[in-house]
């Protein structure tokens, strides 16, 4: 189960995911922007999309602005949220292989017109597993209970 969303940077891109997720065969849920509207925030779709995260176990999130990092900083404010803003398979394998990122999120400004990398960038993201090694498993419930904290 993917959710994906998008402020107006990443509108044309997050129609252009969605596509190319369904031709994956992936269950996609399109949580918008619906509309392009250059006075939209980013806040409010990621905020959407940690929502239905949190409440779909195993679920991920793409999320598209124009830099990739207010989505990633929105995002990453909730416990058991990992956002990763990746630009290249590298990043992407680490985001999931080492940190269990369940939040992909993509930066418009430099994706957009680069369609084969970003499709190898969601690719990469869907496909590697979360390694499981005790280090990662304690630095990410490390970051969670910082989130739990921040909370009260």
């Amino acid at each position: 189960m993917i959710f994906v969303a998008a402020d107006h940077n990443g509108f044309r891109l997050r129609e252009q995911i969605l596509l190319y997720l369904l031709r994956r065969g992936e269950e996609v849920y399109d949580l918008g922007a619906h509309d392009l509207d250059p006075n939209d925030d980013f806040n409010i779709y990621a905020s959407e999309a940690v929502k239905e995260i949190r409440e779909h176990k195993g679920a991920v999130g793409i999320l598209v602005c124009g830099g990739g990092q207010g989505m990633a900083m929105t995002a990453n404010r909730f416990s058991g949220m990992r956002a990763a803003v990746v630009w290249d398979l590298e990043e992407a394998e680490m985001a999931r292989n080492d940190n269990d990122a369940n939040i992909l999120c993509l930066p418009a400004r430099y994706l957009e017109e680069r369609r084969e990398e970003w499709q190898a960038i969601i690719d990469k993201f869907l496909d590697t597993p979360f390694a499981k090694a005790a280090r990662y498993v304690r630095r990410n419930n490390a970051l969670d209970k910082l989130g739990e904290g921040a909370k009260k």
